[in-house]
């Protein structure tokens, strides 16, 4: 089976052939952000075209936006002005024949991680993306839930201190309340830095507190983490686990796992694991 990933991001489009589970091909193109719907689905199709041939049986794409998952609409896509509201499945299953299938990149992450990545075995997974922003996606009973309007799983957005978790979860801590950058505080933490250690022990300590909140919403099996600052997991997540343990019910201390996404091309994946996903539905129902 050959299916199309496309991973629509702030900066660049980026498409890749899956095939047998894995990447064997991948093309990009840089995003025009100033250009029109109509330009950028141009530049879209022209990225299709590099990778398109006559056994792909279909196409998922990944966005950074709101998205009715239904009907495959986009709605204010980030860092894409004129896409406001983009009817993508529509137009591309016009132009090319077969099924597209579209969701937000948070979800695409789940959803790989379920089909390619370490938690494949569990029915109740919860993805966290801590990059630039904080995204997240949810597997229920082994079934991705986006909530009625796509919007399930929007943690970051939850209120905590003086701004949200988001603020203090994500790249954006460090760059807003330390002034630098996730990729230079690790550089300093592997040469044992103390600022550098400290910092990601705040952060390790937030996460914590945002991943007990969720455990009190969803009480998930396992959390995959993703994203940039995953990549730092060794230097907070002793901290993030001393927050953890202070969890009110610790039955479910006994039993939560998380784990560190080490999926190359995940973004690519996921959004070709919603096809993936769509025909093991289609085989359920019928």
């Amino acid at each position: 089976m050959k299916v199309l990933g496309i991973d629509i991001g702030g900066t660049n489009l980026r498409a890749g052939l899956v095939e047998d589970n894995s990447v064997v091909q991948i093309e990009s193109l840089k995003i025009r952000k100033g250009g029109s719907e109509a330009e950028i689905m141009s530049e879209l199709d022209r990225l299709i075209g590099r990778l398109m041939e006559d056994k792909i049986e279909g196409i998922g794409i990944g966005v950074p936006s709101v998205v009715d998952p239904v009907r495959g609409i986009v709605y204010d896509a980030t860092n894409i002005p004129a896409w406001k509201e983009v009817h993508l499945k529509e137009q591309l299953e016009a132009r090319y024949k077969i099924p597209v299938y579209v969701n937000n990149d948070a979800n695409c992450f789940v959803m790989g991680e379920k089909y390619f990545g370490k938690v494949k075995e569990y029915k109740n997974i919860v993805g966290l993306i801590t990059g630039t922003g904080l995204g997240s996606g949810l597997v229920l009973n082994n079934q991705l839930y986006a909530g009625e309007n796509c919007g399930a799983g929007e943690f970051g957005m939850i209120p905590f201190r003086d701004h949200d978790f988001e603020y203090y979860c994500s790249g954006q801590f460090f760059e807003k309340v330390h002034k630098t950058t996730g990729e230079v505080l690790h550089k300093r933490a592997e040469h044992g830095e103390s600022e550098a250690l400290d910092i990601f022990t705040q952060f390790g300590s937030n996460l914590g507190e945002l991943i007990k909140v969720i455990m009190l919403a969803i009480d998930p099996e396992i959390f995959i983490l993703g994203g940039s600052a995953s990549k730092s997991y060794k230097f907070f997540k002793d901290a993030m686990w001393k927050s953890i343990e202070k969890f009110v019910y610790g039955h479910s201390l006994d039993k939560i796992k998380i784990e560190v996404s080490e999926i190359a091309h995940i973004a690519i994946l996921g959004a070709a694991a919603l096809y993936f996903d769509a025909i093991k539905e289609g085989m359920h129902q019928g």
